[in-house]
């Protein structure tokens, strides 16, 4: 595709000690907006992501689906010749690694593929960053998707991208953690052209 126009959307929850170094570590150039949705946050996580470059929304009802679907909203209102042609998700806590969106977006922009999923299981992951739940519970997940959709996945990660497109079509709803799978579950479903790269995750 010709180069895209990209937007980011970071829900996050009391995240004034890393949004920032999220922020700053997207590589310049490559995303046209930052969404970051303050998910009624006590601290000043909405200060410190406006200081560092971010449009801040805010979504007072808790839940990581519903403030994904509040950077969502915001963008949906925006003239559809100003809307983006892919949307990248990302975590606030800075247990991603933002300068590793490039990776993720390649199979967007070089093979046209509609979701690519930042797989931790096939990257670096440090001791310790997902707790043995997490993990059962990605193992879990995965193999249902993969039995009764014949898709692969090895995790359910929250770095992804995905063609905006692709995404309103999905008709999101989860308004709490089920989003990553509902995400995954229903472009399984939809027939979407799917991949994983592999991406690190910190504590």
């Amino acid at each position: 595709m010709p180069k895209p126009r990209i937007f980011v959307i970071i829900p996050a929850y009391n995240e004034e000690e890393s949004v920032a170094r999220v922020l700053n570590d997207i590589p310049p150039g490559l995303v046209e907006e930052v969404v970051v949705c303050d998910n009624n946050s006590s601290d000043n996580t909405a200060e410190e992501a406006h200081r560092a470059g971010a449009t801040v929304v805010f979504q007072p009802e808790p839940g990581y689906g519903a403030a994904c679907l509040k950077g969502m909203e915001y963008i949906s209102s925006k003239p559809a010749d100003q809307q983006p042609d892919i949307i990248v998700f990302l975590d606030g806590d800075y247990s991603d690694h933002p300068e590793q969106m490039p990776e993720v977006l390649k199979p967007i922009i070089e093979e046209d593929y509609d979701l690519v999923i930042g797989s931790r299981a096939l990257g670096n992951m440090e001791p310790g960053a997902m707790q043995p739940q997490q993990i059962f519970g990605n193992w879990l997940a995965t193999n249902l998707i993969r039995l009764f959709f014949k898709y692969r996945f090895t995790d359910l990660g929250p770095f992804r991208a995905i063609k905006w497109d692709k995404l309103m079509a999905l008709n999101m709803q989860d308004r709490n953690y089920g989003w990553t799978v509902e995400m995954q579950v229903k472009a399984a479903k939809a027939g979407l052209r799917c991949t994983e790269v592999p991406v690190d995750y910190r504590c």
